[in-house]
């Protein structure tokens, strides 16, 4: 391969890398992933939401055919306890980053609809109140790469 061609590929697959998974308007996501678990174990999905306009977005929910029901989460500590609740929507001020993250906000992903092995992808559709929904490819992997 020419030196040159070598050094196209290497910056488009940087910019692929460095590059928003979804983006809609000035909302970007990106590392969006589903920790998978065995069997009929709900998973957790995982990702970083940036709102890159000027105004606050709400996010309200989400959804996937490839999950019966999908719930916004957030973990949390208290008295040496985990305790996970339930998050009817998150505020996401203009120009921040929100990170659904392990031990903190995740969506969680249950009623499976059919198998789903590592590596392979699913849509979770991202919902906003007065803002389009969003689709968004994640990545099905492993609890260890977590």
């Amino acid at each position: 391969m020419h030196r040159l061609s070598r050094t196209l590929l290497a910056g488009a697959t940087a910019f692929a890398l460095l590059s928003p998974l979804a983006h809609a308007g000035d909302i970007d996501v990106s590392d969006a992933r589903v920790r998978l678990l065995p069997g009929d174990v709900p998973s957790a999905g995982y990702f970083s939401l940036h709102n890159g306009s000027d105004r606050t977005v709400t996010l309200v929910g989400a959804s996937s055919d490839a999950f019966g029901q999908v719930m916004m989460h957030k973990s949390m500590e208290k008295d040496g306890m985990a305790h996970m609740h339930a998050v009817p929507s998150l505020e996401v001020a203009a120009g921040e980053d929100i990170d659904f993250a392990p031990s903190g906000y995740h969506l969680m992903l249950m009623k499976r609809s059919a198998p789903l092995a590592i590596g392979e992808q699913v849509t979770i559709t991202l919902e906003f109140e007065q803002h389009p929904a969003m689709p968004v490819t994640f990545e099905a992997v492993s609890p260890a790469d977590m």
